[in-house]
């Protein structure tokens, strides 16, 4: 380790350090965030698709101890550990349960580089020794959390290797919003063509009635399982390892799906690329759990998954069709009126989602639509793909720059490469 550099207690370079509440408020339709475990994601960043909102009125007795603001950095401190998050600009909201705030003193410590060295190995390390194990759950003491080292180099060495690390995260954020934009695209496009009816030449294509609904002259109103494949035979081999898609790799508000892991076996959801996942079981439909298979590399693209996923596959419609209407607010909302089961373990109906009307125009207009909404949802993987070289990179760089082991010069010229 360079001779500039120092080994502190983190105590010394905050101006405070402070736990969540030990409760639960009442929740609301809107309002402040009430943080938790779930919106501070592995990656380092908050996740605000999902949140639990507490009344206005109450947000002053939820904040009595700590407001959370912009530069706070947030973790988890109970049951999963090692989360860590900057709160951002505009945030308004309180700490969760088993979530804690570090309040940086940014005339000691560069924020950004504090919040990078909570990923170095030495700093896991540090968790791990001083994890309890509880009955149910593991914890990190609070009361001994100020006491816990942390290697500092010069400020402006910590502010230019935060620099670094975060200009590769700054370019993973640009991916995402445009992750988020061509899906959005996508879904308003559909939302427009086969919703509002409003397609190109809809101005020759009067609505007409007919017994099923008001559609467009020319076009059919069919049950979804005459346009769409649900649950369709793949076959699968048991032996070898194949890609399986787990019910954590789905995204709430996207198409990506995570990197798949290899596995032996068969058992589960069978798919292919193009198919459609959708998160059958409560909450995770409510939530919105649906992803578009995309680059799956073994044998005819194939792989296995969670048992508790509808596979959807073109038939009379295509990929682009399909996984759009399965994010649409109509499609979503008769697969939660159609769950049964017992409170807390219902499932969507396979049988009622195949019941569920779709407009289906001549093959013409459903060709433009998938020339120009796939290349938008293949798009948002692309980018997708480009995200995983860039962590690939941070996360390499990161360990050596924290540890004092690489020169920021080299990390610098690294960087210029990957930008």
């Amino acid at each position: 380790m360079n001779r500039e550099w120092s080994v502190v207690p983190i105590s010394h370079i905050v101006e405070g350090i402070y736990d969540g509440p030990h409760a639960t408020p009442p929740p609301a339709i809107e309002g402040p965030v009430f943080l938790g475990i779930g919106n501070i994601s592995e990656d380092g960043h908050l996740d605000l698709s999902d949140v639990r909102h507490i009344a206005e009125a109450d947000f002053a007795q939820w904040t009595r101890r700590v407001t959370p603001s912009p530069g706070d950095i947030v973790f988890t401190y109970e049951a999963t550990l090692n989360r860590y998050a900057i709160i951002p600009p505009g945030f308004r909201g309180c700490l969760g349960r088993r979530t804690a705030l570090i309040r940086p003193d940014i005339r000691k410590v560069d924020t950004r580089f504090l919040f990078y060295s909570f990923f170095s190995r030495e700093w896991r390390d540090t968790i791990d020794a001083n994890r309890l194990s509880g009955a149910t759950v593991d914890r990190i003491p609070i009361a001994r959390f100020p006491n816990f080292p942390v290697r500092l180099p010069p400020l402006p060495i910590q502010r230019r290797i935060a620099s670094i690390l975060g200009a590769y995260d700054d370019l993973i954020e640009v991916n995402r919003r445009r992750i988020a934009i061509l899906e959005e695209m996508a879904r308003r496009l559909f939302d427009e063509w086969f919703v509002h009816f409003r397609f190109p030449g809809h101005e020759g294509h009067p609505i007409v009635e007919t017994e099923q609904g008001r559609i467009p002259e020319g076009w059919q109103l069919l049950n979804a399982s005459e346009a769409i494949a649900f649950d369709p035979p793949t076959r699968v081999p048991r032996e070898g390892a194949k890609p399986f898609i787990g019910m954590n790799a789905l995204s709430t508000s996207t198409s990506i799906i995570d990197d798949p892991e290899q596995r032996e076996g068969n058992s589960g959801s069978k798919f292919q690329n193009g198919d459609t996942l959708l998160a059958r079981i409560t909450p995770c439909l409510e939530n919105g759990k649906t992803g578009l298979v995309r680059g799956l590399l073994s044998a005819g693209g194939i792989g296995f998954g969670s048992t508790e996923f509808i596979v959807m596959r073109q038939k009379a419609v295509g990929p682009a069709y399909i996984y759009c209407l399965a994010r649409s607010a109509p499609f979503r909302a008769h697969a939660v009126k159609s769950m049964s089961g017992a409170t807390g373990r219902q499932r969507v109906r396979v049988e009622s989602l195949k019941q569920f009307p779709v407009a289906v125009p001549g093959r013409d207009l459903l060709g433009q639509f998938e020339q120009v909404a796939w290349p938008m949802l293949n798009g948002a993987g692309i980018y997708a793909d480009a995200n995983k070289r860039l962590a690939a990179s941070r996360d390499l760089l990161l360990p050596r720059l924290i540890s004092g082991e690489l020169f920021v010069t080299a990390a610098e010229t690294a960087l210029e490469a990957a930008a």
